[in-house]
């Protein structure tokens, strides 16, 4: 009864195909007698780029909001950790007068 019974399969379900031969072949490596050398391609002409002073005015000013508005969001998220530590500190500081002052009635 507690002995595990293996399941036999008296005939495979599957289409049997005999087992193919890979016979291995000889392999030649053919070097060509002339290499011929490999020549780099020429980069494209590239046009330079020009900043006009009303592009680096923009540049500067763009660049100036993108430093004002991450400061401000770290100042904020700053200000919000200082806000919680400030408000858990309370909460020890009521709970600890209300634990001595239990103590005091009895």
């Amino acid at each position: 009864m507690f002995k595990p019974k293996v399941p036999t399969m008296p005939q495979p379900t599957g289409r049997i195909t005999p087992p193919t031969i890979v016979e291995p072949t000889a392999v030649v490596q053919h070097t060509p007698q002339n290499p011929t050398p490999l020549v780099a391609p020429t980069p494209a002409a590239r046009p330079t780029v020009q900043l006009t002073p009303g592009a680096v005015v923009a540049l500067v000013g763009g660049g100036a909001t993108v430093v004002l508005v991450v400061g401000a969001v770290l100042v904020s998220m700053l200000l919000a950790v200082a806000i919680t530590g400030v408000s858990v500190a309370i909460c020890a500081l009521v709970i600890r007068s209300l634990i001595a002052s239990d103590n005091q009635h009895r």
